[in-house]
């Protein structure tokens, strides 16, 4: 991945993730003017943690008398971020073991992208021109357009 000036190619992908959404694009002009076009859209039904979790959280006891401690309860809805982030890396990674895209750029907060850097295959990651830690799903797509060339020239 660059650490340069760069711009978006012809025909480069662009990934706007969060951990419940994601837009697939491509590029259909050159990166002085980039236009995206979106290719695929996927969403996940992630309901709030509370709204996930059948029973509060279980107590356990301790060594003194009569003290007992709670147990952390699952975090149903940060799980399902994280099942997303695989999700999102196996489908780039299939487009890209077909040679559906030479470029990708990642776009998503710094949590999604860190997780997403985890899962993603080598194959995907040289790939990679950019990382933008940028929360930008429910953004207009001039807007996402703006946003990435900024970021890629500076």
């Amino acid at each position: 991945m660059s650490e340069q000036k760069t711009e978006l190619p012809h025909k480069a992908w662009v990934l706007v993730a969060d951990g419940e959404k994601a837009l697939f694009m491509r590029n259909v002009t050159d990166g002085a003017d980039p236009f995206l076009e979106v290719i695929r859209k996927e969403e996940q039904d992630n309901p709030k943690d509370i709204d996930q979790s059948a029973n509060r959280p279980g107590r356990m006891q301790d060594t003194g008398v009569g003290q007992r401690s709670a147990l952390d309860d699952t975090d149903w809805h940060e799980l399902a971020k994280e099942r997303f982030a695989d999700e999102l890396a196996d489908m780039l990674y299939a487009r890209a073991h077909r040679g559906a895209f030479d470029h990708v750029v990642l776009v998503a907060p710094p949590k999604v992208l860190g997780e997403l850097r985890k899962k993603l295959h080598q194959e995907v990651t040289q790939r990679v021109i950019a990382e933008l830690p940028k929360t930008l799903t429910n953004h207009p797509l001039d807007e996402i357009e703006r946003q990435v060339k900024a970021d890629l020239a500076t």
